[in-house]
């Protein structure tokens, strides 16, 4: 891992010389980067929804406005390959509309409905096609990759814009189809199991982690991660993904369909970190399998957040969202154990950091099928049905670099 301070060097001390501490270095940058896609385009391919329902919401439209350049620090990335997950799905049916409405519009100066036509799609692997002002550690033509926030425009697109703090150079050893199917699992994953749970490769060595979920994209990628960097993995999934599970270094699978889980791990050593992926019921019993008084957390990444604005409103969700958390908190740490919510967090830094552990084969992207452009439906419905063993990607160019 990357310290701070060598990320902090990389990225963002080469901007402070083009911010005046290098003068001839901003002329250039400035005559380099400087946006026109105003006028040169103004429309662009992409899978649309107007409004929120099922998979037959989803159009395709050679219209889609084109994304430009509004802030200094943003770059726009032409999509080679884009990935599919579960809150896409969710996303397409209104699920967080309220919170991402308020994301995009804090002023509430928007009517209502504002954000359609709306681009779904949180992965892309693609390259640089312009540099905001100030955005020095990317240049036009670097392959990236990136994990796009929810209330952005997504990847099923020709292009999209984001921050340059949200983008990472895409790992040398992977093609984009397979570099799609990794940042926003990977984002997650990260955030659950190192910025929420604690675990980092300097202290993971020897402990204790029960996946439950862990064969979908989240999963397989924690499995890798936190058996790169010493730790015991538990994983629970169906018998059908047991091998696949195994195959990525499990060190005991835990078939569900088998038998209930909490029978299954009774007798066995408890654990430092649970990661759930499930939600439901696991939280009435889970708990109990992590280690007491030992700093021993447990980390879901199912909340009822996203649910309790979207019903409640705003102000009230947040305020009911706050009392469930701190109140399950409370209960659980009377018993010696943390009870915390992960959250997907965009990081072009992480992303540094899960490039280097990909390029040197410490993990690899599980990829369950590739649909092309025009299949985007298709794959909407691959990711519905769940039973995921992987992720699904859609290539939006063709390795061969014709458009689909």
């Amino acid at each position: 891992m990357r310290s701070l301070t060598k990320i902090m060097c990389s990225r963002w001390l080469p901007l402070v010389r083009v911010c005046g501490l290098n003068m001839p270095s901003l002329g250039r940058t400035n005559l380099r980067n400087f946006s026109t896609s105003r006028g040169r385009m103004n429309v662009m391919p992409a899978w649309v929804i107007d409004k929120y329902g099922d998979n037959d919401v989803l159009r395709f439209t050679k219209n889609a406005p084109f994304p430009v350049i509004n802030y200094p620090n943003e770059v726009i990335v032409k999509v080679h390959s884009a990935a599919l997950n579960p809150i896409d799905v969710s996303m397409r049916g209104g699920y967080g509309a309220a919170t991402m409405a308020m994301k995009r519009d804090p002023l509430n100066m928007s009517q209502a409905g504002s954000e359609f036509p709306l681009i779904l799609g949180r992965d892309v692997s693609g390259v640089i096609m312009e540099c905001g002002l100030d955005v020095a550690y990317f240049k036009p033509g670097d392959e990236v990759w990136a994990a796009i926030p929810p209330w952005k425009q997504g990847s099923l697109a020709e292009l999209v814009v984001l921050s340059a703090n949200e983008v990472s150079h895409k790992p040398e050893s992977l093609s984009h189809s397979e570099a799609a199917a990794v940042p926003y699992v990977a984002s997650t994953a990260w955030s659950a199991v190192v910025n929420t749970g604690g675990l980092n490769k300097d202290n993971c060595a020897k402990k204790r982690v029960l996946i439950l979920g862990a064969s979908g994209g989240v999963g397989t990628f924690t499995i890798q991660m936190l058996k790169s960097w010493g730790g015991h993995v538990t994983a629970t999934c169906s018998g059908s993904a047991e091998g696949l599970v195994r195959g990525l270094g499990a060190d005991a699978v835990v078939d569900y369909t088998a038998a209930p889980v909490e029978q299954q791990l009774k007798d066995i050593e408890k654990f430092d970190l649970i990661l759930d992926n499930i939600g439901g019921d696991t939280e009435s019993w889970a708990l109990g399998f992590l280690k007491p008084w030992c700093g021993a957390k447990y980390v879901t990444l199912v909340t009822p957040f996203l649910q309790n604005t979207d019903t409640l409103g705003i102000a009230d969700g947040m305020f009911q969202t706050t009392i469930t958390v701190a109140s399950k908190a409370a209960k659980h740490l009377c018993k010696g154990v943390h009870y915390r919510w992960g959250f997907f967090a965009p990081s072009g830094p992480t992303l540094d950091d899960i490039k280097e552990m990909v390029d040197s084969g410490q993990v690899k992207p599980v990829v369950e099928e590739t649909f092309s452009f025009s299949q985007v439906p298709q794959a909407f419905l691959k990711v519905e049905a769940g039973h995921a063993r992987g992720k699904t990607v859609v290539n939006v160019i063709q390795e061969d670099g014709d458009a689909q």
